[in-house]
């Protein structure tokens, strides 16, 4: 038992280390780019532009019904194949990127329609453009609806980014399998990064509800 606790308490900073330093960056910085992925899909949808639109529909589609470890496996391991090398940390921001902003662009779309039709005719009676109309009005509304789903996304993205340690990116999971394997201390370790990752999901949440409560005040002026 002395044993298993010696092995936690020193591993605990190597995998605080790498969750700090690896899989949050690979969630911020994949979850940006996948938001600006979601609203652009959203706007074509939105706009209902012929053939990107289709596109749009396509992407999603294909995105979100195969499942995310085979795209990180067919960006990793299938590209090669044909002679397109990507290092494993920027295949997985790649893979995360494309993967949430299928789900976030429905999430947008959603919250888009969900705004009164009149928003976007008042805007044309002030004389402002479409794009105005858009950023203006339209988007701040929709960003206020979408943020509590976002917020879950998010929260489920620090999840997953465990997946990249199936194509070596040496994030939280990879290095307490990297543990485990010299110590054989399996449940202790894995339970250990259960734990870390709880927090991780824990602080997102609070973040998420300090959010919703400033834009819930922010919605009432």
């Amino acid at each position: 038992m002395n044993n298993v606790w010696q092995v936690v308490v020193d591993s605990f900073p190597q995998l605080l280390s790498r969750g700090l330093l690896m899989t949050i960056p690979l969630t911020l910085i994949s979850f940006a780019i996948a938001l600006v992925i979601a609203v652009v899909v959203a706007l074509v949808q939105f706009a209902r532009i012929p053939v990107l639109r289709q596109i749009c529909r396509f992407y999603i589609w294909v995105i979100r019904g195969t499942p995310l470890l085979v795209q990180l496996y067919v960006i990793f391991f299938g590209l090669p194949s044909i002679g397109v090398n990507i290092d494993a940390f920027p295949a997985a921001v790649l893979v995360f990127s494309i993967n949430e902003g299928a789900y976030a662009a429905e999430t947008i779309r959603g919250a888009l329609e969900s705004v009164p039709s009149g928003q976007m005719e008042a805007g044309r009676c002030v004389g402002m453009s479409y794009v105005q109309i858009m950023w203006h009005v339209l988007l701040p509304q929709t960003f206020r609806t979408a943020f509590p789903a976002l917020g879950n996304e998010l929260i489920s993205m620090v999840k997953d980014t465990s997946l990249a340690a199936n194509i070596t990116v040496t994030e939280m999971f990879f290095q307490a399998q990297r543990i485990a394997g010299r110590t054989y201390q399996t449940m202790a370790l894995y339970l250990e990064v259960a734990v870390i990752y709880l927090i991780f999901s824990t602080v997102l949440s609070l973040l998420q509800r300090f959010g919703e409560k400033k834009l819930s005040v922010y919605g009432k002026r």
